[in-house]
């Protein structure tokens, strides 16, 4: 078992910057590709960014390119996810999901562990 805890949510105005970290216990993370999932009130989860278990590939959904970046650290059996240039569409949950899949997917229903969510708040 994996128990996943996520952390580094909160308030931050449109532009502002926030890290979210996933923390792992239980087992190591060095095998699993991780994921962040959103999930903003009436709408449905979706992927955000993956990143494979080496760290050498990462994957994205368009509307956060170039803003977001997934990263991780095996050693601290850790994920982050460094949101830069946040918008007010941004606000949701954000869910760490561990996935033993060796490929970065992007269906949330593959996924082997989930954290229980975060919430970042984006005001305009």
């Amino acid at each position: 078992q994996v128990q996943l805890v996520e952390s580094g949510g909160g308030l931050v105005q449109a532009g502002g910057s926030l890290r979210l970290s996933c923390a792992a216990s239980g087992r190591t993370l060095n095998r699993y590709t991780m994921n962040w999932f959103r999930q903003a009130p009436g709408k449905e989860r979706e992927f955000v960014a993956g990143i494979s278990w080496s760290g050498g590939r990462t994957l994205y959904t368009d509307s956060v390119k170039g803003r977001f970046y997934i990263s991780r650290d095996n050693a601290k059996n850790t994920v982050y996810l460094q949101m830069n240039s946040l918008k007010p569409e941004d606000t949701a949950v954000y869910y760490c999901a561990a996935d033993s899949s060796s490929s970065v997917r992007t269906t949330y229903g593959g996924m082997a562990y989930w954290g229980k969510g975060t919430l970042v708040t984006v005001s305009s």
